[in-house]
């Protein structure tokens, strides 16, 4: 049976591993909470021939001088009474909940895009908004109760990465306010679930024939890529314009591109191989002819 929060924790154990987790830690420690412990995953090399390296909030950890563990076993003994969950990326088993109780910090509306990639999900889906839960970690993905909630709009111009920062910094303040108020009993969630898979590759593939704003979107997410001629070209920002482009979708007039709902403008590539530079260096490189389409 997993155990309930108290309502006014004293030891804390945190759990997370990317960026996105080091404003929450941060903010904890500022606000006096005792982190007791750590749990993150191992140093691992983030290059072929680079050293072993720490995960963001390992590293940070060790700066505010807090323990680290790379175990789920170290919460037992950690004499925390309540553990923080932010982007941990795995399931925590229920033998473990049973002993230390744990909140989530999620970065969506509960229980709209459940899972790995909330922001990205949200983004891709042109939703208008989004925000952060902070919910009871349950047996199931994302499932838990909430506890507080923030919601904010997601802006036109909002790229994942910008949009997860902001998030990190609403969720670091709620997750703070939450705890000095004291844990409310959690609400159950309401509404229709969904669940933000994964991004892939293959999600972020700019398909021309669709619609410049659902591209655009793509285009912000991160990563998109196309392809040119024998090799692929990944397209950093891009916008919408009014502008019709001439010919099926892909088809180029200067920085301008067909879709099959209005025309993208590049304003920022990657060809295979080369370094990030503005569409109009690579196009005065590439000199595409008039019958050459991006994406084959």
């Amino acid at each position: 049976m997993i155990a309930p929060p108290p309502a006014h924790p004293g030891r804390l154990v945190y759990l997370g591993n990317p960026e996105v987790a080091v404003a929450p830690l941060t903010a904890l420690h500022e606000a006096g909470h005792e982190v007791a412990l750590v749990v993150t995953s191992p140093d691992r090399r983030r290059g072929r021939r680079s050293a072993p390296t720490p995960t963001p909030v390992g590293a940070r950890a060790m700066e505010l001088g807090i323990p680290v563990a790379h175990d789920l076993a170290a919460v037992a003994d950690s004499g925390a009474d309540l553990g923080v969950v932010v982007a941990y990326g795995r399931i925590i088993p229920v033998d473990v909940l049973a002993r230390v109780p744990m909140v989530n910090l999620h970065f969506s509306l509960l229980p709209r895009w459940r899972g790995a990639a909330p922001v990205e999900r949200a983004l891709l889906a042109g939703d208008p908004t989004t925000g952060v839960c902070l919910m009871a970690v349950a047996e199931g993905l994302d499932v838990g109760g909430v506890h507080a909630r923030v919601e904010v709009p997601i802006r036109p111009t909002d790229t994942a990465d910008g949009l997860r920062e902001r998030l990190a910094v609403l969720g670091a303040r709620l997750l703070v306010d939450a705890l000095n108020g004291g844990l409310s009993a959690p609400v159950p969630q309401e509404g229709i679930a969904t669940y933000a898979h994964k991004v892939h590759r293959a999600d972020l593939v700019l398909e021309w024939d669709r619609s410049a704003m659902e591209l655009e979107r793509v285009v912000r997410v991160g990563g998109a890529w196309t392809t040119f001629r024998d090799g692929d070209l990944k397209v950093w920002r891009a916008e919408v314009v009014e502008e019709v482009v001439p010919g099926p979708p892909g088809s180029m007039v200067g920085d301008l591109v067909a879709t099959g709902g209005g025309a993208l403008r590049l304003l920022e590539v990657q060809p295979a191989s080369r370094a990030r530079m503005g569409a109009s260096a690579w196009l005065g490189g590439a000199r595409p002819v008039a019958d050459e389409r991006l994406g084959g």
